[in-house]
């Protein structure tokens, strides 16, 4: 028996990165996964990896698209919402479309999938874990240049203490996850980014973000996977308006 045997999951943006090997781990631990992300072709690479995962594409963007899924799935017993855009730059930096955007992918999208799953959830009498994606640069811990992805993160840590508040008694379950700096193709992007606008040397961004973690090194997505497995599993269930640091001693 795996430790979330039995257990019905969605996860959003799992076609790459956290997201990916989340779906991937508890879909090993005996759950019935449906892996969501908004690039079919990410998807498929997924479904050939492991061809128990259910996919389905999904743009949490999309008020229509979440509610109509809300509805074919019914009841689910954990929610990982990992859909998240980092915006760079300092408030001099940041433009209105950059704020904006970083609010409604990460912390608004989280609000529409959770008021739409939330009531069968409720229904079902079975009680529920909700996942929500953070940060460690939020209200945790300033990051330089990074002002309108530290203040969404903040707002999702305060979003999730709400729903653990309101929903605790009800068996309803909520916590925030907050990495440091993982390995994934989304960091991999951002180091080629910043090399390009800095015109620094691409090795010397990467050893950057490898030096804020005291540990001397990035963290792995399977990292992450393990600590969503923990919170989706009946062994956390006394865990909920968490904020579960996960950062190599970078907050230290």
């Amino acid at each position: 028996m795996g430790r979330v045997t039995g257990k019905r999951v969605l996860i959003t943006a799992a076609g790459a990165g956290i997201g990916r090997s989340a779906a991937l781990t508890l879909s090993r631990e005996g759950a019935t996964v449906w892996a969501s992300d908004i690039d079919p072709a990410k998807l498929d690479i997924l479904k050939r990896q492991d061809a128990a995962i259910r996919t389905v594409a999904l743009d949490v963007l999309n008020e229509m698209e979440i509610t109509s899924l809300a509805q074919s799935l019914g009841a689910i017993d954990v929610l990982f919402n990992c859909a998240g855009y980092v915006a760079a730059g300092s408030i001099l930096d940041c433009s209105e479309e950059d704020w904006d955007f970083s609010f409604d992918l990460n912390v608004k999208s989280m609000f529409r999938v959770v008021k739409a799953f939330l009531p069968a959830m409720l229904s079902s009498g079975r009680g529920a874990s909700i996942i929500n994606m953070a940060s460690i640069a939020s209200s945790v811990k300033g990051a330089p240049n990074r002002l309108a992805y530290c203040a969404s993160k903040a707002a999702v840590i305060g979003f999730t203490k709400s729903i653990a508040a309101d929903y605790s008694a009800h068996g309803i379950r909520c916590n925030a996850i907050c990495p440091a700096t993982i390995d994934t193709p989304s960091l991999h992007q951002r180091i080629d980014n910043q090399a390009i606008k800095s015109g620094q040397d691409r090795d010397k961004v990467h050893a950057a973000f490898v030096a804020r973690q005291a540990m001397g090194r990035l963290g792995t997505a399977e990292e992450v996977a393990a600590l969503v497995t923990y919170l989706a599993s009946d062994e956390s269930t006394f865990t909920t308006g968490t904020a579960q640091i996960i950062d190599g001693g970078w907050s230290n």
